[in-house]
C-alpha cells in the first residue's frame, strides 16, 4: 500500500538523533535504455536510499515490473486506477512520501507532456503532485533530442526549477555515436545524492 512508504520512513529511525533515511521514486519510461534502472536501484540501495518504482504507461514492454521490484524490495507502481485494499489517491501518497523523483530513463514524450502540464498517466501525476525535488535523465536519439521542440520543453522546465543530468554523446540505439546516450549511472547516482544531502 502506499501508506506503507510514510510507515516505513518512520520506522527507519532508530532512536533520538538518527537520520530518517531517504526515499526516491524512481520513474521509468519506455525507453530501450530503462536497463540503467537496474543499476540506479542497486547502487542507490547500496548508499543506504530507499527506492520505489513509478512505471510509465509502455514501459513494461522494456523491463519488467517483477525485475525491478526485486531489485527495489517494493511494490513497483504503473496503474493510477488499480483497486486497493484501503483507499488512499495513489498519485498523492507516492508524490508526498519521496524526497526525490528521479525519472530514469527519461523520455521526449515524458519529457514534453511535463512541460505541457499534461497528466494523463501515473507517472505525469506524481511528477505534477510532487514537492520533492524532480530531475530528468533523458535518453532518445539524437534527432529526437535536437528537435527545436522538445529543446523549447527543457529549456522551460529548467527555467521553473527542474532538474537534467545528461545525455551525452554516446553509441545510440539506431547504431550510430550521437548526442542523446543517457548519462552515466555513476553520475547520475552522484548528483541524485548530492542533492538529498
Amino acid at each position: 500500500m502506499p501508506n506503507s512508504h510514510n510507515r516505513d520512513k518512520e520506522e527507519n529511525i532508530k532512536g533520538s538523533g538518527a537520520v530518517k533515511r531517504r526515499l526516491v521514486l524512481l520513474g521509468v519510461c519506455a525507453s530501450i535504455a530503462a536497463y540503467k534502472a537496474c543499476d540506479i536501484i542497486n547502487n542507490l540501495r547500496r548508499g543506504g536510499i530507499d527506492v520505489s518504482v513509478c512505471m510509465s504507461k509502455d514501459a513494461d514492454k522494456f523491463i519488467t515490473p517483477l525485475l525491478l521490484q526485486t531489485l527495489s524490495a517494493n511494490r513497483v507502481f504503473k496503474d493510477m486506477f488499480e483497486p486497493a485494499a484501503e483507499w488512499d489517491p495513489l498519485h498523492i501518497s507516492l508524490a508526498e512520501s519521496a524526497d526525490l523523483v528521479l525519472v530514469c530513463p527519461a523520455t521526449s514524450d515524458i519529457i514534453s507532456r511535463v512541460a505541457c502540464g499534461l497528466c494523463d498517466d501515473l507517472l505525469s501525476c506524481v511528477i505534477a503532485s510532487t514537492k520533492a525535488p524532480v530531475f530528468f535523465a533523458p535518453a532518445m536519439n539524437d534527432a529526437m533530442y535536437n528537435n527545436k521542440i522538445l529543446q523549447a520543453n527543457i529549456d522551460k522546465l529548467k527555467r521553473i526549477g527542474y532538474n537534467f543530468i545528461g545525455p551525452i554523446k554516446g553509441r545510440l540505439a539506431c547504431g550510430r555515436e550521437g548526442i542523446g546516450h543517457i548519462a552515466e549511472a555513476s553520475d547520475i547516482i552522484k548528483q541524485v545524492k548530492a542533492r538529498l544531502k
